[in-house]
């Protein structure tokens, strides 16, 4: 629960830093009367917002559609998989909503740290206004900081930043406790019909206001991707009992504050707290924005895992950083990505209010997404009484699309850019798919069915050498090209043949009991199929210890790994999109180094596949 709170919730957890601020100004509100109205108004939406999103959609409901303890819309997307895998459209429709999901996911994990970080750096006008040329470069310093102990883990990070974020939120709910104290009224902002009311009235600006108060949600996702960092429990615990009050009682001091000090919205987060705490409140939260930063990212680490092991885009050199927990991993290029984004993004805006134009739109998309597939699952898979959750789904995607759709209005003003991010994402991972897709029947091409190759070993008797081979094979019915080209050009067969295939289903985890499948050929060929949960890191040599203990007692040392290093080319006809397919499959991590296989026993072996 503590590492939790100091990974998942930095992100939500920060938001009253501008979210009541912007909300407010997007009003129009101008002298304390009409401050005051808006106060209420906004007040009640954003705690509504929490309330509705937050804890009923994701705390309560999504957070039950778990793959086995994970969570994140390639989860999702994997559970629905499962019953659309023997209908080509509706596959096809679930793989490209579980992308766009992932894609609008990666975007925001590329705002979310700027806008908390310089946020948090802003305070420093309310210190002084000598330092405010500054700012640019105190934000790019802690950003660096944060993507550099990025390396570390979620986990050993997690038990650093939980205390900080528990002081963090402890702070956040004395600071507002303090002003609600001292104006009790505030409280009536948590009737819902404050908030209907007074858009009713402001109908001119309701699309600004619902544009501003979705960014006090941002982060709702993110408690669902990190799931499998820390387990459902701890999440949820730390979201009712904790976060979840804390938030409450910042905004509703801030709102305290602006009613008693209307001169106070240049920065009321900061207002709150008297001038002796007000350094320690700045430091606390640059901590706390850096932490923040870990919701988004760890997340992104996540859903990158999941589409490598799914296929979604091609193999990254992933590293786990728990030997508790197998779903905190580290992946070196995502990281990279992630720090060029947010620098560029800081650079580019310059201060949070711009930043929070480009606000939103992936935010409430990914949101949108997830309750379709959420919906799906619980209702037409897991089995949920239809007639009760169909019209509960129905009313959170409806509140989904209004986020959606009033953010959409901030296109023009930067909203364009995360939805770019996700446009290359998304391309990205169809045109891996489908190409993918190509290069598996361009395989069964003029291949060599295993069965037709074991008759002509029967029928040449060709010259068999000690040892072990393992073929890492695509297919089990089919002779790896690999195994052709040695017994063409080397003229023999060793001792014992093992064709390898491994296999990512549709869970997170396989136990390994149920790993292995071994079907033994004639002359000494064995197929073994590895299963991995789609969570898991593929470990070849884990696999060859549980064969030795099962099945076939070899040394290591007599162990030769023959993979297939085939290099795709493009034929004159080839459609254009397979040019960055090609591009990807070259660059992408090679297979003996991702499957962990040692490279004094690993014999690779070319060829040609045009496309």
């Amino acid at each position: 629960m503590l590492g939790a709170i100091g990974v998942v919730f930095g992100d939500i957890g920060t938001s009253p830093l501008y979210a009541l601020k912007v909300s407010i100004e997007a009003t129009g509100a101008k002298d304390g009367n009409e401050i005051a109205q808006a106060v209420y108004g906004i007040l009640s939406l954003i705690a509504w917002s929490l309330i509705v999103v937050v804890t009923i959609k994701y705390v309560l409901i999504i957070m039950r559609a778990d793959n086995n303890g994970e969570g994140g819309v390639f989860a999702l997307t994997a559970l629905v998989s499962q019953r659309t895998a023997k209908h080509p459209g509706a596959r096809w429709a679930t793989m490209v909503a579980g992308a766009l999901g992932a894609s609008l996911f990666f975007g925001d994990s590329m705002i979310t740290p700027a806008i908390s970080v310089l946020s948090a750096v802003e305070g420093l006008n309310v210190l002084s206004a000598d330092l405010k040329p500054y700012i640019l470069y105190i934000a790019l310093a802690l950003i660096a900081g944060l993507f550099a102990v990025e390396r570390f883990g979620t986990d050993r990070i997690g038990k650093v930043f939980g205390p900080v974020m528990v002081i963090w939120f402890l702070g956040l709910a004395l600071l507002g406790a303090t002003h609600v104290w001292s104006n009790p009224g505030i409280l009536y902002a948590l009737n819902p019909l404050t908030g209907l009311n007074f858009l009713f009235h402001h109908s001119g600006v309701a699309i600004a206001i619902f544009g501003s108060v979705v960014l006090a949600v941002t982060g709702g996702e993110a408690l669902y991707a990190d799931m499998g960092h820390f387990g459902l429990q701890p999440i949820r615990r730390a979201w009712l009992f904790i976060v979840f009050p804390a938030l409450l009682l910042n905004y509703f001091g801030q709102g305290a504050l602006l009613i008693s000090d209307p001169t106070a919205l240049d920065n009321p987060f900061y207002r709150l707290a008297p001038s002796w705490a007000l350094i320690p409140l700045l430091i606390l939260a640059f901590m706390a924005t850096v932490i923040a930063s870990q919701a988004v990212i760890s997340g992104a680490f996540s859903i990158a895992n999941q589409a490598v092991q799914l296929g979604y885009i091609p193999r990254l050199r992933i590293k786990h950083t728990s030997a508790d927990e197998i779903g905190q991993v580290y992946v070196s290029k995502i990281n990279i990505f992630l720090f060029l984004g947010v620098a560029g993004l800081v650079i580019g805006f310059k201060t949070s209010e711009n930043l929070a134009s480009a606000y939103g739109i992936s935010v409430t998309g990914a949101m949108a997404i997830d309750t379709l597939l959420a919906a799906y699952f619980m209702v037409f898979i897991k089995g949920w009484n239809k007639w009760l959750f169909l019209p509960i789904f129905g009313l959170l995607f409806l509140i989904d699309l209004l986020f959606l759709g009033t953010n959409l209005f901030k296109f023009f003003e930067g909203g364009w850019l995360p939805v770019a991010v996700a446009a290359m994402c998304l391309l990205l991972m169809v045109t891996w798919v489908n190409g993918r897709e190509r290069l598996l029947k361009a395989r069964w091409t003029g291949a060599v069915a295993l069965k037709e190759f074991l008759e002509t070993v029967a029928s040449s008797s060709p010259h068999r050498v000690a040892g072990t081979a393992i073929f890492m094979v695509p297919h089990q019915n089919i002779a790896p090209l690999a195994l052709l080209h040695n017994l063409k050009h080397n003229k023999v067969l060793h001792e014992r043949v093992i064709l390898m295939n491994l296999q990512v289903v549709n869970v997170p985890h396989v136990k390994d009991d149920e790993r292995l499948k071994i079907e033994h050929l004639t002359h000494n060929f064995h197929a073994v199929q590895v299963r991995y949960g789609f969570m898991e890191e593929p470990h070849v040599m884990r696999a060859v210890a549980l064969l030795r203990a099962r099945e076939f007692h070899f040394s290591l040392m007599e162990i030769s790994f023959f993979v297939g290093k085939e290099k795709v080319v493009a034929k004159h006809s080839s459609p254009l999109f397979l040019a960055p397919f090609i591009f990807m499959h070259r660059a992408m991590q090679g297979a003996t180094e991702y499957f962990k296989i040692p490279f004094d026993h690993a014999i690779e072996i070319g060829g040609h596949i045009e496309l």
